[in-house]
């Protein structure tokens, strides 16, 4: 089983340590001209632990597994051969935090391709409709990330790297080093720091601008982080973590008539209301509706919610969103929110993604309420973040 999604608790420790091994190798390390990148790179195919630097493992995909190169499988030896050092971004396209990353990224793509750096993104599944290249594909389009995708829908990639988290990113070296890696978000300075490295020992003479200024407040120096509501699965996963409430036999395809709640609901649990299907990895409408009898319910604390829903039929649909009983207020809302015209707020579902529906002004306790008269609503997952600007 693939772990959680990295959050910002775990920014500091991976790229802490795999700098200082960096830092440590830099000056012994052979020069460019007595090293053959095919000497570091093959016949060596995994990394055989996590202590850097070591070879990099190759990319495992053929020609119709990339996007952005023009219909082209990338080489990791040629890259390097050709003048490149190499950041290695392992995401996931519903992912939160390897959603926040992105403008960092596309920041450092902007800045240093010029200079030799090439991004690429290794994009490996969490749900099974992620697997499809044509939804990666479609997502990678509506993000606006131009440099090169591996769809990694079969995890060998995942699985030569001994990859745990997403977001999770590799610092491949003129060599083919793993030189550091980071899992999770923020440690943006470091990471940047270490891409300038790099470049330097690619070409010594190089002028580099200063490093960025945090891009967003939360991740200025400062920012407060609060405790929140965990990630929660809304399938099988949820059930065994304690993420479902109110369904007393939990089967996969089993359509459901769930009363509501009695009593308070409890932080975390998922609570559906009406009728549903439970499936492998997420609860679905059980029915066709006129006048949004059911519903699902929540209880959480965050700064922002997030859900990842997917039409089944692949027709849109509206799912109506409250917070405390009410149409989420305007200062509240989340990227993806709009207004009917009586006021009522919504998501339009047009794809299978995650969609933020709640960024509060500030941290607190809400109960969340989700309904849609659409027999094609699907919900996988929610997700949520805390921190704001000190």
């Amino acid at each position: 089983m693939m772990s959680r999604r990295a959050s910002l608790g775990l920014i500091g420790t991976a790229l802490a340590l795999g700098i200082g091994a960096w830092f440590f190798t830099n000056g012994a390390a052979p020069q460019q001209n007595t090293v053959k990148v095919s000497d570091v790179v093959n016949p060596v195919y995994q990394i055989q632990s996590e202590n850097w630097p070591q070879p990099a493992p190759r990319f495992y995909g053929t020609a119709q597994d990339w996007l952005n190169t023009g219909g082209k499988a990338l080489d990791l030896k040629q890259l390097l051969q050709s003048g490149h050092v190499v950041l290695i971004d392992f995401w996931e396209y519903t992912c939160v935090n390897c959603l926040r990353t992105l403008p960092y990224l596309k920041a450092w793509n902007q800045r240093y391709a010029k200079d030799g750096l090439v991004i690429i993104g290794i994009h490996t599944p969490e749900f099974r409709f992620a697997h499809n290249r044509s939804n990666v594909a479609a997502a990678v389009k509506r993000l606006g990330i131009t440099w090169p995708v591996l769809v990694d829908s079969n995890y060998e990639n995942w699985n030569a790297y001994h990859n745990n988290f997403w977001p999770r990113d590799y610092f491949i070296n003129m060599h083919g080093y793993i030189v550091a890696d980071h899992a999770g978000e923020g440690g943006y300075e470091e990471a940047e720091a270490l891409i300038q490295q790099l470049l330097h020992q690619l070409h010594p003479n190089l002028k580099l601008p200063p490093l960025l200024k945090p891009l967003r407040p939360e991740d200025a120096p400062g920012a407060r982080c609060y405790p929140m509501t965990p990630e929660l699965y809304a399938g099988q996963r949820g059930l065994l973590e304690g993420a479902l409430g109110n369904i007393p036999n939990w089967a996969p395809g089993r359509l459901q008539q769930l009363p509501a709640p009695s009593g308070t609901l409890e932080d975390g649990v998922i609570t559906p209301v009406g009728v549903w299907i439970t499936e492998p990895e997420s609860l679905r409408h059980g029915r066709a509706t006129n006048n949004f009898e059911d519903s699902i319910l929540l209880r959480y604390h965050a700064i922002t919610a997030n859900a990842v829903i997917k039409p089944e039929s692949g027709v849109p649909f509206r799912v109506y969103v409250f917070q405390d009983g009410k149409p989420v207020d305007p200062s509240d809302k989340g990227d993806d929110i709009h207004y009917d015209e009586t006021g009522k707020s919504y998501i339009l579902v047009d794809q299978p993604r995650m969609y933020q529906l709640i960024h509060n002004r500030t941290f607190g306790s809400h109960i969340l309420t989700l309904t849609s008269n659409s027999p094609d609503f699907a919900l996988y997952s929610f997700t949520f973040t805390s921190c704001t600007e000190g």
